[in-house]
């Protein structure tokens, strides 16, 4: 199994939650809020491919055009497109022409930070796509290319090429490529702190006597 494979099957058997408390430990930034699944609600993992989205005439590059060539771009399997629509929020990010496109050169889904539109679509061809909200009007005129392949923002939250993506029920956070194990390693040990809990609850044992016990207050503070 490839590097990129066995991380991401390691980070899929976290939640979103474990990560983002492993951020909160490490004291990174990484948990945009409001980024939810609109269409397949299937876990995703994996590296960013990126790409930035303005307003219509702020850039030259068309946004249709310029989507195609993020995506060839940062083509390989396992990739994650990346949108950042924070300048046209409430103008469709991704659509089914582009998510047919990614899902054909083995992107693994799609997250932005503002909305998108064709989710009858992403459905058919099974790609899970995470954004703020539907659309139903065309990117053509209303939007256009800044650049992909660079670093760009999602929901306030930086993202360069190659950082992590991780979304799930619960939202989307982003994982710095070289915290990536640190972080890995401490949403391990959340999951596992809060699994044996809830087990001994299930068992029995008084809830608040377990959260003492392992310090859960506590837990995500740097000096314990």
């Amino acid at each position: 199994m490839p590097a990129d494979a066995r991380l991401a099957s390691q980070f899929l058997a976290v939640s979103v939650s474990n990560i983002s408390d492993a951020l909160d430990r490490l004291g990174l930034e990484g948990a945009p809020q409001g980024i939810l699944p609109i269409s397949v609600p299937v876990r995703i993992a994996g590296p960013a491919a990126t790409l930035k989205l303005v307003p219509a005439g702020k850039a030259e590059e068309s946004t249709v055009l310029g989507t195609l060539r993020a995506i060839m771009k940062g083509a390989g399997m396992g990739s994650i497109l990346v949108v950042d629509g924070s300048e046209n929020p409430t103008v469709n990010a991704v659509g089914g022409v582009a998510g047919a496109t990614a899902k054909h050169h083995g992107f693994v889904g799609a997250v932005t930070d503002a909305v998108v539109r064709d989710v009858d679509e992403y459905k058919q061809y099974g790609l899970p796509v995470y954004a703020r909200g539907i659309a139903q009007q065309s990117v053509r005129g209303r939007s256009s290319c800044a650049g992909h392949g660079i670093e760009v923002r999602l929901g306030g939250v930086r993202v360069r090429p190659g950082d992590w993506i991780v979304a799930d029920d619960n939202g989307t956070v982003v994982v710095p490529q070289e915290k990536l194990t640190e972080v890995l390693a401490f949403a391990q040990k959340v999951k596992a702190t809060e699994d044996r809990v809830i087990a001994e609850i299930r068992a029995g044992a008084d809830p608040v006597e377990m959260h003492e016990r392992v310090n859960y207050d506590n837990m995500l503070k740097k000096d314990q």
